[in-house]
């Protein structure tokens, strides 16, 4: 065994002076490998950072356990039930509280755009939205000043909103304005809290974050009892949504009486669909990426072929005096096919710089999304890994010719 280790460590080195006597050469034949290495821990490491951006877009956004549920007219009913036939209520809300175990809070809403006015200032077409106090640990924002939403201020229709900090600007309200009053619509709204403002840009995101303004439900509907409704839900766990799904099913259907050929008057979704929909995108990418690192590994690894044949050529009086002296057919297979893997190597090891350099582009654009791409370690392994078995596929015909050369042929060889 000491002895096989010896020789394999003394080909290995054999194998890296044959690069080195051959640089230009070696680097050109290994061209392709390097495209391919290079394009593929550059496109993982990509995929996975833009998955880890994605999610914590998701997160910051509307959260990773986040559900929507709203009434929907089947297609085999439109211009037979309208959307007040369909339109999800309070009651549903409850009854979802009470019998779908994955749903862990759930506030309805509804939204207007309405004119906002404070003393000289005016905001035309602000979103004023209608929620329970349940919203603010559904939407996991809370109030930086003043008091959040209670249940009474539901129950009672009470004029009351909560506003953030883009409202303070474009009102130019006072600091800090808990206390103040403002007319929404035309009526007039006391405002008791301050929210911190949700950033708006990102891929949820509309741009600038702009004027919000949140009142009780009950009180929006009393302004507006013919806007949308919709519900918001938190699921218990972000793998929950196949359960979660299913329960609000079975929920809404028992409380509509709907049978089992009825189709569904109401659709949902959850933030996991994105999840998918990125996964199943970034699929298809891995799959192109593969067919144009394949092409690259092939024609990399015909050159190592080529290469590695004219090399044979090259050194057949050198494997004829080998053999002379004693060599065997599989030291000198060895041998060659060894020097195959180490060039292949080697051009995988000059892709994983070219990638690294990639991935510290980013880093230089302004304003771009991911401004940390970290190599990935599958990347480098998968790349690496592959580099070395095109030597070892494209090597071993070469390693084979010049294991079977004759010895007195090759010692005559010109």
């Amino acid at each position: 065994m000491g002895a096989i280790v010896r020789l394999l460590w003394q080909t290995v080195f054999l194998a890296i002076g044959q690069v080195w006597a051959n640089k230009i050469r070696a680097v050109l034949t290994a061209l392709g490998i390097i495209i391919g290495v290079a394009s593929v821990i550059s496109v993982i490491s990509f995929l996975n950072a833009g998955r880890d951006w994605m999610l914590n877009q998701i997160d910051s956004a509307v959260g990773s356990r986040t559900m929507w549920v709203w009434g929907e007219v089947p297609d085999s009913q439109r211009g037979v039930m309208s959307w007040s036939d369909v339109r999800v209520t309070t009651y549903e809300a409850n009854l979802l509280l009470e019998r779908a175990p994955s749903i862990e809070d759930l506030t309805p809403l509804c939204q207007r755009s309405w004119e906002i006015a404070y003393q000289q200032e005016t905001v035309r077409g602000a979103a004023i939205w209608g929620v329970w106090p349940s919203w603010h640990d559904v939407e996991a924002r809370q109030v930086e000043l003043g008091r959040p939403l209670s249940r009474i201020d539901d129950e009672e229709r009470r004029h009351v909103c909560l506003i953030n900090e883009v409202a303070i600007e474009e009102l130019k309200l006072d600091v800090d304005p808990v206390g103040d009053y403002i007319l929404i619509n035309g009526r007039r709204f006391l405002i008791i809290g301050v929210l911190e403002t949700k950033d708006g840009g990102g891929i949820f995101g509309g741009g600038q974050p702009r004027t919000e303004m949140y009142i009780p439900f009950n009180t929006h509907k009393m302004m507006d009892p013919y806007s949308g409704t919709w519900f918001q839900a938190n699921m218990v766990d972000a793998d929950a949504s196949v359960e979660a799904k299913a329960e609000v099913r079975f929920v809404l259907r028992t409380h509509r009486g709907l049978s089992g050929d009825d189709e569904d008057t109401f659709d949902m979704d959850v933030v996991a669909s994105a999840i998918d929909f990125f996964n199943n995108f970034a699929m298809v990418i891995t799959g192109g990426a593969t067919v144009v690192v394949a092409i690259s590994l092939f024609v990399g690894g015909i050159g190592i072929m080529n290469i590695m044949l004219v090399s044979v050529s090259e050194r057949t009086r050198e494997i004829g005096l080998r053999k002379a002296m004693g060599a065997q057919p599989p030291v000198v297979l060895m041998q060659f096919l060894v020097e195959a893997v180490v060039l292949c190597v080697v051009g995988g090891l000059v892709g994983l710089a070219f990638a690294f350099f990639v991935t510290l582009i980013p880093k230089a654009i302004p304003d771009f999304p991911l401004d940390d791409v970290p190599l990935s370690f599958w990347g480098v392994v998968i790349g690496m890994s592959f580099s070395a078995l095109v030597g070892v596929v494209f090597g071993i015909l070469p390693a084979i010719k010049a294991a079977r050369l004759n010895p007195i042929d090759a010692l005559r060889h010109e």
